[in-house]
């Protein structure tokens, strides 16, 4: 929790497949709360380090596939932003051939 900005916004955009398609989560103790889930989504993906739009962030695949892009806006050491596309329409027409294995 100490690196997380005590006014971070975590915005999970799962489209279709998520009900009401974006979320959006405020605080410290909300985004923390969702510390489970992000650790089942570590244990059963695989992740990379990547720049997204400039910023630092994660490659997530399952079984090959992509899952997941994370990421992170950092200000004064702290995470003041989480941003996740998981919508599988939008994660389709991504092109990761840049993506070191």
């Amino acid at each position: 929790m100490a690196v997380l900005d005590p006014d971070v916004v975590l915005r999970a955009d799962g489209g279709k497949a998520l009900p009401g398609g974006m979320k959006t989560l405020r605080g410290r103790a909300a985004v923390a709360g969702q510390t489970a889930t992000f650790h089942r989504m570590a244990t059963a993906s695989t992740s990379r380090p990547a720049l997204i739009n400039g910023t630092a962030g994660l490659v997530n695949t399952v079984d090959g596939q992509l899952f997941s892009i994370m990421s992170f806006t950092v200000t004064d050491s702290k995470i003041t932003a989480i941003d996740i596309l998981s919508d599988p329409e939008r994660l389709a027409a991504i092109d990761l051939t840049g993506l070191s294995n």
